[in-house]
């Protein structure tokens, strides 16, 4: 029944009056919380005689019998030649498809190779380096030969295409030629690492999922026109704190992740807990994301501790709606459903482990990442940009690689891992002229939000001066400015001990020119400055009326 004209004049003017409130429609966007288990199977282990085609396929009936008991879903992705082995055939073959898919890990070992009619080179019959087991070890027209290859006993064992290939890392000319033939809908590569194993995969979309160039799939594409599209999802659930900080100073980082074989990270309870209330409760934006699950390799004995613990969690948050347990292929096809281009997306730890007083948030869109840290002492260092287009190629497109080792690459702005080192950590630090003398500014918790779709925003109250500092991201600009205290001249210096790696070329005003892998680039300034620096302290923005604003989106410049 209607309200009365008389009394819906009345209603309105109280509310006015602010004597009554009227219900109001909640703002708030749908904010999926996703977990893939991925488990990759591979026949054989040859760095390890103890561990037999046996005892991998235990590890396997193992983790199907653990999901089982939870009535979770789940990926398994096959190496070719654990797909092409009848134990692995009948046992997958036989799971429910509501609960289970079957999809492909693109690792290359000797069978696929030489059913390919290409020559074998590994050491092993698979062998990890990455001109013999991986597709960047081969010409163009080779991977499509082992793709189709694959494609086609794939099919002639369970019927039908896989729609997921994953690996560690899978070049553009491969992806391009699974989806255009084959019409997978996901993909997956590694975290983001620096010289782990060989290979390096770095400044990258950092969680979450994004669709890649069609010239380099580690690069997001900015455009429908040059991007594959198929989302790749990065794996293996990275700590947001730690990660990008361990082995500083070294030529090979360490691993802390959900992975179950870890000891701290996915092995240890109090980080587990810790890593999924975090991906619960912290600002994401769009959506939450994390891979579980572990490749066989590892054995039962060394990841059923870790997955006995994660196993049960999962299912206890999928059934009390604070996570939705996924295949790959389905979080796939939501994501082509959902977004047209890479959206913009967030990682945030509000609360770190123990005692600890760090706090970080990841920001992601199509056009470039960016990490703030706040550390123990109160203070903030935004220890990572890097800027994204989709005309820069990786050279594993037409390439070939003749190295054990690869390396995927984006454009940087601020490194604080590789531009730091023992004794110093490199990043962008806010200070300011207090009473003549340049402070660190410092301050206390710091607000995330994203009230409104694609933007986030940092609200930092600051303690050793009056204020509060505000960042906004959107997905192709990054604001910054001070509220509350308009007299204070504050600036950002970044200070990078190991200068001889920062690619800038000319600081010139409103832009910074930089030169990396053989392309220029640009950042430019829409408002406020930069003044290069010398030694240690390598750049200065400082605002213009009290504001710095970042044109993200600017175009690569001319090859050299």
């Amino acid at each position: 029944m209607g309200v009365p004209v008389k009394w819906g004049v009345l209603l309105l003017a109280w509310c006015y009056l602010g004597l009554v409130s009227l219900p109001t429609q909640s703002t708030e966007r749908p904010k999926p919380k996703m977990v893939n288990i991925v488990n990759f199977i591979r026949l054989l282990e040859p760095r390890d005689a103890r561990i037999t085609e046996q005892v991998l396929y235990e590890t396997v009936k193992s983790q199907v019998a653990l999901m089982d008991q939870h009535g979770l879903k789940g990926t398994f992705l096959l190496q070719y030649d654990a797909l092409m082995d009848s134990r692995y055939q009948k046992l997958l073959g036989g799971l429910p498809a509501e609960r289970y898919e079957i999809g492909a890990w693109w690792e290359l070992p000797q069978p696929l190779v030489e059913k390919a009619g290409l020559e074998w080179r590994g050491r092993y019959p698979w062998d990890w380096h990455a001109d013999v087991g991986f597709s960047t070890g081969y010409t163009p027209k080779e991977r499509e030969k082992l793709v189709d290859v694959y494609m086609a006993d794939f099919k002639t064992v369970f019927g039908y295409y896989p729609k997921s290939v994953a690996s560690w890392f899978i070049d553009a000319h491969t992806l391009n030629y699974f989806y255009e033939k084959y019409g997978i809908v996901a993909s997956a590569n590694c975290k983001d690492q620096y010289g782990t194993d060989g290979y390096t995969l770095w400044g990258g979309y950092w969680n979450q999922a994004y669709y890649p160039s069609k010239i380099n799939s580690y690069m997001p594409a900015q455009t429908v026109a040059n991007q594959t599209p198929v989302p790749i999802f990065r794996m293996l659930g990275s700590d947001p704190v730690r990660q990008y900080d361990t082995g500083v100073g070294h030529n090979w980082q360490g691993v802390i992740t959900l992975e179950p074989v870890n000891s701290f990270g996915g092995g240890d309870d109090a980080w587990v807990d810790w890593f999924f209330r975090e991906l619960i409760e912290g600002e994401s934006m769009e959506f939450a994301y994390t891979q579980a699950g572990q490749e066989n390799s590892f054995t039962w004995a060394g990841m059923a501790k870790g997955l006995e613990y994660q196993f049960p969690l999962i299912a206890k948050l999928r059934d009390e709606g604070k996570l939705e347990v996924q295949t790959l292929a389905e979080s796939g096809q939501w994501f082509k459903d959902t977004y047209e281009v890479t959206p913009a997306t967030s990682m945030t730890v509000n609360d770190d482990l123990g005692e600890s007083k760090l706090k970080t948030v990841w920001f992601n869109s199509r056009f470039y990442r960016t990490n703030l840290l706040w550390e123990e002492d109160g203070t903030l260092r935004i220890r990572d940009i890097h800027l994204f287009n989709e005309h820069f190629p990786s050279v594993y497109t037409t390439g070939v690689t003749k190295t054990n080792e690869c390396h995927f690459y984006t454009l940087p702005v601020i490194d604080g891992y590789l531009w730091s080192d023992d004794e110093w950590l490199a990043g962008m630090r806010l200070k300011a002229i207090v009473d003549g003398k340049e402070v660190l500014l410092e301050g206390g918790v710091p607000k995330i939000t994203s009230r409104k779709r694609g933007r986030l925003d940092v609200s930092w109250p600051l303690t050793n001066v009056s204020g509060r500092l505000e960042i906004n991201f959107v997905e192709d600009q990054l604001t910054v400015s001070v509220k509350g205290n308009s007299q204070l001249d504050w600036y950002f210096d970044m200070e990078v001990p190991q200068y001889s790696k920062v690619p800038f070329t000319e600081v010139h005003g409103n832009v910074v020119r930089a030169l990396f892998e053989n392309h220029r680039y640009e950042l430019r300034a829409l408002r406020g400055t930069f003044t290069a620096g010398e030694g240690k302290d390598a750049l200065r923005i400082s605002p213009h009326h009290n504001r710095i604003q970042l044109d993200m989106a600017t175009p690569l410049k001319t090859d050299l």
